[in-house]
This record gives C-alpha cells, structure tokens and sequence, in this order.
C-alpha cells in the first residue's frame, strides 16, 4: 500500500505512479482516439453526415453507466475496508492474548516466547496464505514447533491455531492457568480463526461473474459508440473527448478489479506486511 498526503493537490495531480491507471490503459486509451478520427473522417469528410441530437442517447445512457460504476465502486471498497478491520482485529488480538499471557504467566518466561513464536508465525502463516501459500521455511522454529511440523497440513493457520490450543489447554491442565484465566483468553483465541475465516471469505467470493460480463459490456459499447455522434458535433475534436470518457469509466472498473481482493502484493491493496511487523514488534516488547 502507498503512503501519501491526502491534501497535497498538486503533486496527486501530476503524479504517474505505477499504480495509476493511466500507465495501464494508455494504449486503449490512444487506440479509443485512432478509432474517433477514423470514425470523424469516414463520416464527416466521406459521407459529410448530418445528424441531429447525437449525443442525447449517450447522455441517457452515461447516466446510467454511471450509477452502475458507482454501486461497482461502493461494493469494491465495503470488501477493501472489510479487509482492513479483520486485520485490525489481528493487531487487538494479539495485543490483548499477549498482555493476558504476561499477566497470568510472571514466572515463565519460556512459555511467553512460545506463544509470542506462534501466535507471529500464525499472523505470518494468514498473511502469506491469503497471498500465493505460506513458505514454511519463513516461519520460526521452536521446540517441537518445525517446519515438519508447520508441513503437516495444508491450512498452515490452522495448524498453528491448532498448536496454540494445545498449549493453552497443557496450562490449564498442570493448573498455570485456572479456568477463569481461561475463560479470558478464549474470545481472543476464536477471533483469530473468525478473522482469516472472513480475509477467506472476501478472498474467495468475487463479484457475480454476470454482473462484471455486463458492466465491462456495456462500457465498451458505450466507448465504441460515441464516436458515431459526437464527431458530427465534435468533429475531430471528439477524439481526446471520447478518450477521455473511456479513461474515467474503465478506471473505476479497473479500480474496483484490484481493491476487491484487497490481500495482494498491488499498490492499492491492505498493508498487511507492515501490520504484521507492527504485530511482531508488539509481542517482542509485551512477551
């Protein structure tokens, strides 16, 4: 994710960064400008058309479009913040497990670097299985928690969670920690697994496939379209016009295609690699 300054105008304006659609819709958008001025010749200079109240039905038909794009927008973000308040969830989770298992556990501090080993290595193993898969190698051994341990499963989260669970209920049965104690913990034990259940959620379910077919039709025939009016108005001067709708209208979709499945590598997508050094940071400091 990019960090920037909202209200510095002018250097947003003028920026070309990577992640702006303009770098990956440059060649529509110059093949969309060819398009208009072959459109504008053919009809203005070969066959000098005529037409009245070209640009009514587009105007009609922009409105809706436009309604389209914005629930499209909407839909893509409420998954993107969605997202981001299950991985602030993570950062509470483990802040709060961790403070509890300082306070129940003063005179252990081997157990306390177990569990700050697993409960990193279980943010880790969410952040990566969300992604492409978790390389087992990164995560941290210790004691009988290896990487042939980390391999026995393919839900490397749930291994871990799994492992957490075992060594919370060895406490509870050597009487480390009572039942109370225990009782504390586990809201924050479960939302651990609510949490990746719904990143897996946002993950796997995109938008109706029907739904992102229609609305990338009716963009395109939109686009394709304009020029068939607007150059007996416009003239040649419809070109940059109706390559400039074309750049608004793909954008947003374009936008809403990366922010839906917001757990990537992409400019624009949750910085979960940093939220994980923030959580790692805290249980080195707390545990």
């Amino acid at each position: 994710m990019i960090s920037y300054n909202p209200k510095d105008w002018w250097k947003l304006i003028f920026a070309f960064h990577k992640s702006d659609t303009f770098r990956s819709l440059l060649p529509g958008i110059l093949g969309v400008a060819a398009y208009t001025v072959v459109v504008a010749y053919i009809e203005n200079d070969i066959f000098h058309a005529s037409f009245k109240n070209t640009t009514v039905v587009h105007s009609l038909v922009g409105f809706v479009l436009s309604m389209l794009l914005v629930f499209r927008t909407n839909t893509a973000y409420d998954r993107w913040w969605e997202g981001r308040r299950f991985w602030g969830s993570f950062v509470n989770n483990s802040r709060n497990l961790a403070l509890k298992l300082n306070t129940f556990l003063p005179h252990h501090p081997e157990i306390r670097k177990t569990f700050k080993v697993l409960i990193t290595n279980y943010v880790l193993a969410a952040k990566e299985h969300l992604r492409s898969g978790v390389h087992v190698k990164h995560l941290e051994n210790i004691g009988e928690y290896d990487s042939q341990f980390y391999s026995k499963k393919k839900h490397v989260p749930n291994q871990i969670m799994g492992a957490i669970y075992d060594e919370v209920n060895t406490l509870y049965q050597h009487k480390l920690l009572t039942g109370d104690q225990l009782f504390l913990i586990n809201e924050e034990l479960r939302s651990f697994t609510d949490n990746i259940g719904g990143c897996e959620r946002i993950k796997r379910t995109p938008i109706p496939f029907a739904y992102s077919l229609f609305l990338k039709k009716v963009i395109f025939l939109y686009v394709f379209t304009m020029p068939i009016g607007f150059v007996v108005e416009f003239k040649y001067w419809a070109a940059p016009i109706v390559a400039i709708v074309f750049y608004i209208f793909a954008s947003i979709e374009v936008l809403a295609e990366e922010i839906e499945d917001p757990f990537g590598t992409d400019a624009n997508d949750l910085p979960t690699d940093t939220i994980y050094e923030t959580i790692k940071a805290n249980l080195d400091e707390i545990l």
